[in-house]
């Protein structure tokens, strides 16, 4: 039994399971929208608004810049692009500015055609720019 037990495991180890999340979440920040299975969207949901928030908190650490430095390196654990994560403190921090969460947005689009899977789009609050959801190999 999995009393207790957060999250899905996706069918895979805990290595491939982290390096999935690690490679969803890094997309979703680069191109602000993707497209995915409903249970991988909502595993990266949770990673992706741990990440923002950590990056908020380090943005408002500007008196004690070793703090701010060691949050960027935790984040850097996850998002594996530099210059995802330069974007992630500079452009994408400042436009969630204020808000206290719910970074993300999970768009059902039905079943994909060649196993039936439920498929979802799910996508970075303030970011209208990007029209076409990004289809990473899932």
């Amino acid at each position: 039994m999995r009393h207790r037990k957060a999250g899905r495991k996706l069918k895979r180890t805990a290595s491939h399971r982290r390096a999935t999340l690690s490679a969803l979440s890094t997309s979703l920040l680069r191109h602000k929208r993707i497209t995915t299975t409903i249970a991988k969207a909502r595993e990266t949901r949770q990673v992706v608004e741990k990440i923002i928030t950590r990056a908020r908190r380090a943005a408002g650490l500007k008196d004690a810049p070793a703090a701010a430095i060691h949050a960027r390196r935790v984040v850097g654990r996850f998002v594996n692009d530099q210059a995802v994560l330069k974007e992630l403190f500079s452009t994408i921090v400042e436009k969630i500015g204020a808000r206290a969460g719910g970074y993300t947005r999970i768009v059902k689009l039905g079943q994909r055609q060649g196993d039936g899977s439920e498929m979802a789009v799910i996508e970075l609050v303030d970011f209208k720019d990007s029209e076409q959801a990004y289809i990473p190999n899932t």
